[in-house]
C-alpha cells in the first residue's frame, strides 16, 4: 500500500531532467536504528528528488515526511529470533512473502526508478533474499543504478564467515553500482569488520556519519520549559528502540534516587517504543520530582542538546546524535556482539565519552560516574556528520 504523508516535493529549483526517482528499501525487524538513519537519508534526497521509502517491519510512528512510503505486509523476527514471522497473525508467512514479492516487483515496474538503494543488503537481511534477489534481477534488466546503504561497523559473523563474505562479494559485483558507507574514514573504514574489500568491483563511497542536527534554540528552550537553572545538571538516559537495555534505565533510576546524587541533578528517561510494558510500569512507579519517564520523542537530538550528560547504549544513531549535540556521555555497549563496543572504543579518544560495563550499574557507583561525567565540558566534534547531504551528492554524481 502506497502511503503519501506529505504531497510536497521540493522540486521547484530543479529542471525535470535532473530529478532522480529513488526507491529506498529499509527493513527493520528488531530495533529502529536502521529505520531512522534511512529516514534522514530520504529526507535529504527528497529536497531535490522524488523518493519512495519501502518499509515492511513492525508498525512504527512516522511524522509527516516530504516523500512517499510503500508499506509492504509486515514481517518481523519470531520469539526465538531464529526466523521470520508475519506481523499480522491472520496471514501465514509464505502468504506474506508472496504478497511482498508481487507488490515490490509491480511497484518497481510501474515507477521505473532511476536509483534503487538497499539498506544493509547484502551484508545483512539474508532472510529477505526471497524478495530482494528478484528485485535486483528486475533492476539489472532495466539498467537501474543500484546502491547499498551501510552503517560504519558490521555485526561480525561468528560462523560461516568465509561463506558470508563470498556471498556478499558476489552479490555486490553482480548487481550493484556502488557502496555507500555512512562513516568518516578517519574514524573507521569498512575493512575494520569486512575483510575482502579488495575483491569488490564496485566503488566504495564514504559519506560521513548520518545524524540530524539539534535546533539552535533547543537547549535554552527545553531547559527553560523544565525550569532548570544554570547550576542544575540535566541527565538524559535512553536505550534506542527499547528492545534491549532496559536494565540500564532501571539502573539510572536507582542512581537518581541514591544519596550519592546531588539534589540539583534532574533525570529524563526515554524508554523507546518497544520497551516491555512491565519495565515502563516499574520505571514510572519510580518517578519523582527529579525523574521523568517518557516513551519516545521525535526530537531526541534536541533533548541531548539540552542535556549535560547522555547515558545510553552505543548504537550508531545515539552515538552520532551525542556527537552532533556535543554532549558528554556514558555508553553501555550491547554485549551480544562487538559492534557497539568497537564503535565507542573508537570515539573515546577524542570525545568526553566513557564506556560503562555491567559492574558499573550498581546505584552508588553509577551515581558517582554520572556526577563526575556531567562536569565534562560540551564540545564540537571534528568528525564529518554531514553524511545525509553528502549521500545526495554522491547519488547525483553517479
Amino acid at each position: 500500500m502506497l502511503q503519501r504523508y506529505d504531497d510536497r516535493f521540493c522540486l521547484q529549483h530543479r529542471t525535470p531532467a535532473t530529478v532522480v526517482r529513488i526507491l529506498y528499501y529499509c527493513q527493520h525487524v528488531l530495533g529502529v536504528g536502521h529505520f531512522h538513519r534511512s529516514l534522514e537519508i530520504c529526507r535529504a534526497c527528497s529536497q531535490a528528488h522524488q523518493v519512495t521509502m519501502i518499509v515492511g517491519g513492525p508498525d512504527i510512528s512516522v511524522a509527516n515526511e516530504p516523500f512517499d512510503f510503500l508499506k509492504l505486509p509486515g514481517l518481523q523476527m519470531d520469539d526465538t529470533f531464529s526466523g521470520l514471522t508475519s506481523c499480522d497473525p491472520r496471514l501465514g508467512l509464505e502468504e506474506v512473502k508472496q504478497m511482498r514479492i508481487n507488490t515490490l516487483l509491480s511497484f518497481f515496474k510501474s515507477t521505473k526508478p532511476d536509483c534503487l538503494i538497499l539498506e544493509l543488503y547484502p551484508f545483512g537481511r539474508k532472510a529477505f533474499r526471497f524478495e530482494l534477489n528478484p528485485l535486483l534481477e528486475a533492476a539489472r534488466a532495466k539498467s537501474t543504478m543500484v546502491l547499498c546503504s551501510l552503517r560504519d561497523i558490521l555485526v561480525e559473523k561468528k560462523t560461516d564467515r568465509t561463506m558470508w563474505e563470498d556471498r556478499v562479494v558476489a552479490t555486490l559485483n553482480n548487481y550493484f553500482n556502488g557502496l555507500l558507507v555512512h562513516a568518516d574514514p578517519r574514524l573507521v573504514t569498512l575493512d575494520y569488520t569486512f575483510g575482502p574489500i579488495t575483491l569488490l568491483d564496485v566503488p566504495v563511497h564514504y559519506t560521513g556519519f548520518i545524524t540530524p542536527k539539534p535546533r539552535l534554540e533547543a537547549r535554552p528552550t527545553i531547559r527553560a520549559e523544565l525550569g532548570l537553572g544554570p547550576g542544575d545538571a540535566f541527565i538524559v538516559a535512553s536505550i534506542g528502540s527499547g528492545s534491549v537495555g532496559s536494565h540500564l534505565l532501571e539502573a539510572v533510576a536507582a542512581a537518581a534516587h541514591c544519596d550519592h546524587t546531588p539534589g540539583s541533578f534532574y533525570f529524563h528517561l526515554f524508554t523507546g517504543p518497544y520497551c516491555p510494558p512491565e519495565v515502563i510500569k516499574r520505571l514510572r512507579a519510580a518517578t519523582r520530582q527529579n525523574l521523568v519517564v517518557e516513551q519516545f520523542t521525535d526530537h531526541f537530538i534536541d533533548w541531548l542538546a539540552a542535556a549535560d550528560l547522555s547515558v545510553s547504549m552505543a548504537g550508531y544513531n545515539t552515538s552520532m546524535n551525542s556527537l552532533a549535540a556535543g554532549v558528554p556521555a556514558l555508553m553501555l555497549p550491547f554485549d551480544q556482539n562487538r559492534e557497539q563496543r568497537l564503535r565507542v572504543e573508537r570515539l573515546i579518544g577524542e570525545h568526553p565519552i566513557k564506556i560503562l560495563d555491567q559492574m558499573d550499574l550498581a546505584p552508588e557507583q553509577l551515581a558517582d560516574l554520572i556526577v563526575a561525567q556531567a562536569q565534562e565540558s560540551r564540545y564540537q566534534t571534528e568528525l564529518d556528520l554531514d553524511g545525509a547531504r553528502r549521500t545526495v551528492s554522491i547519488i547525483e554524481g553517479l
